[in-house]
Parts: structure tokens; C-alpha cells; sequence
């Protein structure tokens, strides 16, 4: 089974770093033109581009902070003018743990902050999509969530894990909403994945931890997460609707 995005534009937000960086790179190989979304990391960005375009893709970056209204726009602007009026598929993968903090310990800055990158940004780029997706009649928008949505996450990230929840209803209420349309909207859920994330919010002590939680025995790499984006984006998945795929090893599993 090859799956192929042959004359699809694709927007992959946050996709720089990690999960998805590998998915805007799995894209390009096969066969879109992919806008490859970031906000500070400029040079890993353009790495990013040049590694799709090396391999005989199509791509351009573009910076914006996707949980402010007038970047998102400024991202749809020059998504249309380097390939087209018609968007395909979004990849809403922006989000950030911030930093740990305990309840005790949150203040209000951070915990709307983080609600900012996380969940508001799905709904400010979905919601610039449409018009695209809707005069289409098609559009695959596949949100990011997360384990800790499900399982509350580690200490010091109930903001994180609130706001990996909102995604999963989010994904769900946007299903009902855009599949009279022809968009398809469904979520990935990873697990503990090998990225920059961890890099940064996780001690070695608590990696390990984790992994002992995992059957696999091991960390997930990006592009395991990659692959099954690539998946529901595809017309292997036309009958799948509002689900949220866990990948996580077996580390949870209902």
C-alpha cells in the first residue's frame, strides 16, 4: 500500500522540530508541497525544507505564532501565493508544554498561555482553512493531541494535559461540524516520543520512568507518529471521523 499527496498542499504547523518536522518531511516524499510552519526556529525550518526539497519535493517556511489571528492569516496569505488557491490537508501540531509547574505553583499567565499554543491555535487554524477546504469539497485536518490528555500527564503538566483534552473534544466537535463538507477531521495521540519535547521537559530520571510504563519496552521516534498522520490524511481513511489514533507503544490501552 503506498500512500501518495501527489498535487496536495499541506500545512504542518510547528514543524521545525520533532514529530512535526518528521511529518512535513514524510509529506514532501510523497509527493506534496508542503508549507512548513514555525515560530522561532528559523534555521531549523529551512533544514526542514531543504531536506523535502533534496528529496525532489516541494516546500517554503513560513513564520507564525498560530495562536495569534493575523499570523494565522499571514500563514494562509502565503500559503496561496506559493502554491495555489486550494489547501488540503492542515496538520495542527503547534504546542508546547511551557514548563513544568504544579498547581500550587501555576499562575495565570502560563496556564493561559499554554491554552493559547495548544488548543486555540487549532481552532484559529482550522477555522482559516475552511473557506479553502469547504469551496473544495474535501479536506483531511488531522489535530495533535496527547497521552497526557487522556492519562492526565506527568507532574506539573495539568495545564499541558487540560489543554491535550480540549483537543480531543475539539477534534470531535469540528468532525461533526465539517463533514458535510467532505473535511475529514480526526487526532494522533502520542506517547512518549523520542523529540526535542523531552529533550527539554523531562529529566533522564523521568524518561526512564516512563519507558518502564511502555510494553515496547522503548521511546517512540517521530516518525512513527508521522506515519499514521500520513495515514488519516490519505483515502485509506475516508470512513474514519472525529477518532483520535493513540500511539503510544501500549501504553494505554481502553
Amino acid at each position: 500500500m503506498e500512500i501518495r499527496f501527489d498535487n496536495k498542499v499541506v500545512i504542518v504547523t510547528g514543524a521545525s522540530l520533532g514529530i512535526g518536522k518528521a511529518t512535513a518531511i514524510e509529506f514532501g516524499k510523497a509527493g506534496a508541497s508542503v508549507v512548513v510552519n514555525y515560530n522561532r526556529s528559523k534555521e531549523s525550518a529551512l533544514d526542514v525544507v531543504e531536506t523535502i526539497k533534496s528529496a525532489g519535493g516541494k516546500a517554503i517556511a513560513v513564520q507564525a505564532d498560530v495562536s495569534r489571528a493575523d499570523q494565522v492569516k499571514t500563514l494562509i496569505e502565503k500559503t496561496v501565493a506559493a502554491f495555489g488557491s486550494r489547501i488540503d490537508i492542515l496538520v495542527n501540531n503547534a504546542g508546547s508544554l511551557l514548563e513544568r509547574r504544579t498547581i500550587e505553583d501555576m499562575t495565570e499567565d502560563l496556564w493561559d498561555e499554554c491554552m493559547e499554543v495548544n488548543i486555540k491555535s487549532v481552532y484559529l487554524c482550522t477555522q482559516a482553512v475552511m473557506p479553502y477546504m469547504k469551496k473544495q469539497n474535501y479536506g483531511r485536518i488531522i489535530n495533535l493531541t496527547s497521552i497526557a490528555g487522556r492519562n492526565g500527564g506527568g507532574v506539573g503538566a495539568s495545564h499541558y494535559s487540560s489543554s491535550k483534552a480540549a483537543v480531543l473534544t475539539l477534534t470531535k466537535g469540528m468532525a461533526k461540524e465539517l463533514i458535510p463538507y467532505g473535511i475529514i477531521v480526526n487526532a494522533v495521540a502520542p506517547g512518549v516520543i523520542n523529540t526535542p519535547f523531552h529533550d527539554k521537559f523531562s529529566t533522564k530520571e523521568l524518561r526512564e520512568s516512563f519507558v518502564k510504563m511502555i510494553p515496547v519496552g522503548r521511546e517512540g521516534e517521530a516518525e512513527e507518529i508521522a506515519w499514521p498522520i500520513l495515514f488519516l490524511a490519505s483515502d485509506y481513511a475516508t470512513f474514519i471521523v472525529g477518532e483520535t489514533l493513540e500511539v503510544n507503544g501500549g501504553q494505554l490501552m481502553d
